[in-house]
C-alpha cells in the first residue's frame, strides 16, 4: 500500500469511526449522512490529492450519474418509506451514490482504497435500513446502481482499456477503447 493509498483509507475509516461508537435509534439516519459525506469527500478529494484530474471528473460523472438513475426510478416507482413520511424510499439515494463513490475510489486506486471505502458504503445502507428510511430491496437497488455506475464510468489511472457508456436518441450501449 502506497502512502497516498494509506492516506485515504485511513480518512474514510476515521471519517465515519468516531461517529458509529455513538449510534443509537434516533442517529441512524445522521451516521448514514456522515459516512455518504465522508464518500463523497474522499471521491472527489483524492484525485485532487494525486493529482488525477480525469480521475476527480470520472467520480463526479459517476455519483452524477447514480444520483440521476435513482432520481428517475423513485419518479418510476413510488414506493413509501417504511417510516411514512413520502413515497420516494425505491431506490436509496443515500446508498447509491456511496456505493457510487465507493466502486469509483476501487476502480481508479485499488482495492487498499475500495475495500474500506466498500465497508462505508455497506454502512451506509444498512444505516439507512435501521432509520427506518428504506427496506432492504431499496438499498440492495441503490448498491447495484451505485456500483454499476461506479464501475462503468471510471477507469483504472494507468489502464490502457476503456469503456464508457454511450447514448443517443436510437438507443445507447459500451464502447471499448484499447491503447496497444
Amino acid at each position: 500500500m502506497t502512502y497516498r493509498t494509506g492516506c485515504i483509507a485511513a480518512a474514510i475509516l476515521y471519517a465515519v469511526h468516531p461517529s458509529m461508537a455513538a449510534a443509537s435509534d434516533k442517529s441512524w439516519s445522521h451516521l448514514s449522512t456522515v459516512g455518504l459525506d465522508a464518500l463523497i469527500g474522499a471521491a472527489l478529494v483524492a484525485p485532487v490529492v494525486m493529482d488525477d484530474w480525469d480521475g476527480g471528473v470520472q467520480a463526479g460523472g459517476s455519483m452524477a450519474a447514480s444520483a440521476l438513475v435513482s432520481t428517475g426510478l423513485k419518479e418510476a416507482f413510488p414506493e413509501m418509506r417504511p417510516d411514512r413520511s413520502n413515497r420516494r424510499s425505491f431506490p436509496s439515494m443515500h446508498t447509491s451514490v456511496a456505493f457510487s463513490a465507493a466502486a469509483t475510489l476501487q476502480n481508479r486506486y485499488g482495492w487498499e482504497v475500495g475495500v474500506p471505502a466498500q465497508v462505508v458504503a455497506a454502512f451506509v445502507g444498512l444505516a439507512r435500513v435501521q432509520a427506518h428510511k428504506h427496506h432492504w430491496y431499496d438499498v440492495a437497488a441503490g448498491a447495484a446502481v451505485g456500483e454499476l455506475s461506479g464501475f462503468l464510468i471510471t477507469n483504472k489511472a494507468s489502464s490502457d482499456v476503456r469503456v464508457m457508456p454511450w447514448g443517443d436518441s436510437k438507443g445507447g450501449g459500451l464502447a471499448i477503447g484499447m491503447r496497444f
